[in-house]
């Protein structure tokens, strides 16, 4: 990583340490410790951040600081180097299209976002959606036709259409509008996700630990009621249940959320003694598997090893 990336990285983690608080348990919710955890050592990594669902019991994992990426196995535990990636990129959250055949990657303080095939491991695309250090591409979701991207220095998620062909078109930029375009800290939009249809995104605002509904079309956002999420980073989406997952906090809070989305109600939080500040998921059935980012050595971190800890949901 370029030594000016370093510098505005180590500011913005220094600062998110200071802001970072370790919350009680909310009152309602059940304290969920699984006593069948297992940690899928990501042999080589240097550090670790975003987590994609692959086929079956695969997942993806990316590097980084590094850029690479990883394939594992949830049932075999196993993982090994799947992309070793050209030199100054870095993987955040990423997302896989597996009608496609395509892993899309944010590319963090780059301000880029790369898009692989998983069957031949080349780059299919490299997005520049901003300038180094003046955008952090954090996270992606994928919806019919296409990605979308979340910036957390500026409040504007980016477009990747999709054809039907596979291949992967112009980017473009929605400026979201209302309460989750508010710059309030070093992290502002974070995790993301879609409804099936995609005609409603659920960011994740770090700063302002809530949960907000995105109209694709307008930008404009809501807040959705009675979600609390100090540290919130990635998020996972499925039905109307939603994982938060809150990095310094070492847990994943899950919600039941309202048909409309506007409102949400604590269901369980989900603790792990494997948890070593985690930052992405993905869920395999009654299971999740979250990334140990370890930015609590560091950023860059300095850990020894890095793993996706699998759990109950």
């Amino acid at each position: 990583m370029h030594r000016s990336l370093r510098r505005v990285a180590g500011m913005a983690f220094a600062l998110l340490c200071l802001g970072s608080v370790l919350p009680a348990t909310p009152a309602g919710a059940q304290p969920a410790t699984p006593k069948q955890d297992s940690a899928i050592v990501l042999p080589g990594a240097t550090s670790a951040e975003g987590i994609a669902r692959g086929a079956g019991n695969t997942f993806f994992a990316g590097d980084l600081f590094a850029g690479d990426i990883y394939r594992g196995n949830v049932q075999t535990k196993t993982a090994a180097l799947f992309i070793d990636a050209p030199a100054g990129r870095m993987a955040l959250g990423m997302k896989a299209d597996l009608p496609h055949q395509l892993l899309f990657v944010a590319g963090g303080f780059t301000g880029h976002a790369y898009v692989y095939d998983i069957r031949t491991r080349a780059t299919v695309a490299d997005y520049t959606f901003g300038p180094a250090n003046g955008s952090v591409v954090n996270d992606v979701t994928l919806v019919p036709g296409g990605a979308w991207f979340t910036d957390s220095v500026q409040p504007k998620l980016y477009f990747v259409p999709v054809d039907a062909a596979g291949r992967p078109g112009p980017f473009t930029t929605l400026t979201v509008t209302g309460p989750a375009a508010a710059l309030t800290g070093d992290f502002n939009l974070n995790g993301i996700a879609a409804t099936p249809s995609g005609k409603t995104l659920i960011v994740a605002h770090t700063a302002n630990a809530s949960l907000y509904t995105v109209d694709p079309k307008t930008g404009a956002s809501a807040l959705i009621a009675g979600v609390s999420v100090p540290n919130v980073d990635g998020i996972v989406l499925r039905g109307h249940r939603v994982w938060a997952v809150q990095n310094f906090s070492n847990q994943i809070s899950r919600f039941k959320l309202s048909a409309d989305y506007s409102s949400g109600t604590l269901e369980k939080v989900i603790t792990s003694p494997l948890f070593e500040v985690p930052t992405t998921a993905a869920l395999f059935g009654d299971r999740v598997a979250a990334v140990n980012a370890k930015f609590d050595t560091g950023l860059p971190p300095t850990a020894s090893q890095y793993e996706v800890v699998v759990t109950r949901a």
